[in-house]
């Protein structure tokens, strides 16, 4: 089955892209259409972005338009990338697999909080520190696979101002829970198999121009997640 959209996130780090496509081309299980969210950002090699579905916006509309632009998917599945994110040629067959024993949104990098008011007390599951097998947590990140109906839930609940540039990821896990009472999962990520992984350059691309540690941006997140538990997000370790 190969009904799967991608959505590529093109903002600072155009020379990535190329790399991003190959590694989808190369999937054995290969997706109908791969879509670019141009978000305010220059220096594309148009050669590359003439061969996919491309929108580009001449502001910055922060890390949830992609999602909005997700919508315009006709597939029954939706893979959304951050653009420091490469895939391993498995990454959609894992996936694929993973939803047919745990249904729920998938990643490659996973967080289990610690803590019911600090975003940053959590561990990390996934291509940095990986899991054998499928393991539930609180929330995904690097990548998002789900089911594009799921996008209703998403969009059920907007986000307070203020918050144009964090809080994706976690909303998404907070939309599921509440609205489908579905769980986020990371596939497995074996260390001797790190093609079904869904990051495999993360280390290196990730400390490229990084966007999540700007200043100020680990407090909105703390106060996007506050956010969402005073409004009922349930995370696994709820004391």
């Amino acid at each position: 089955m190969n009904d799967i959209t991608v959505i590529l996130n093109g903002y600072l780090r155009p020379e990535f892209l190329s790399t991003q496509l190959v590694a989808i081309k190369n999937q054995t299980i290969q997706p109908k259409e791969i879509m670019l969210w141009q978000n305010h950002s220059e220096g594309f090699d148009e050669n590359v972005t003439n061969e996919l579905t491309t929108a580009k916006s001449n502001k910055n509309l922060g890390v949830w338009a992609r999602f909005a632009y997700a919508l315009n998917a006709k597939t029954e599945y939706i893979c959304v990338f951050d653009d420091d994110t490469v895939p391993g040629k498995k990454w959609f067959e894992n996936c694929l697999n993973t939803m047919e024993t745990h249904e729920g949104l998938l990643g490659t990098i996973g967080l289990i909080y610690d803590s019911p008011h600090n975003y940053l007390q959590h561990i990390r599951v996934g291509w940095d520190v990986p899991n054998e097998e499928t393991t539930r947590v609180d929330i995904v990140g690097h990548c998002w696979f789900f089911k594009r109906e799921w996008l209703s839930s998403f969009w059920r609940d907007l986000r307070p101002d203020g918050f144009d540039y964090v809080g994706e990821d976690m909303h998404f896990s907070y939309a599921i829970q509440k609205y489908l009472e579905l769980n986020t999962y990371v596939p497995p990520h074996p260390k001797n198999d790190v093609e079904m992984w869904g990051s495999t350059l993360g280390w290196h691309f990730g400390n490229v121009r990084p966007t999540s540690a700007l200043p100020g941006r680990m407090q909105e997140m703390n106060a996007y997640y506050n956010h969402l538990i005073s409004n009922g997000f349930k995370i696994i370790n709820n004391k």
